[in-house]
């Protein structure tokens, strides 16, 4: 079967986002105050072959590895059955 994997990276907490900071004020002049603060980030779509692998263990693998800076990011992930 056949599972996608939507993985989440956003910068942490502690890191300015200077991307973000600048939509926020951006959506603040175009008249509405109401919004505080916007994130930016990026997510990645895998699609595996769950019979043949981990997918936990492939997905932080390739995460850790390869598509989060630790010094800056986190991510998180969701399953998605696919067809």
């Amino acid at each position: 079967m056949a599972v996608k994997a939507r993985i989440f990276v956003t910068y942490k907490e502690s890191v300015f986002d200077p991307q973000g900071q600048t939509i926020t004020d951006a959506v603040q002049s175009l008249g509405h105050p109401e919004v505080k603060k916007v994130n930016v980030g990026k997510f990645f779509d895998v699609l595996l072959d769950s019979t043949t692998t981990d997918v936990a263990e492939t997905i932080n693998e390739i995460s850790e590895q390869l598509l989060v800076n630790f010094n800056l990011e986190t991510y998180r992930y969701e399953l998605l059955e696919e067809g």
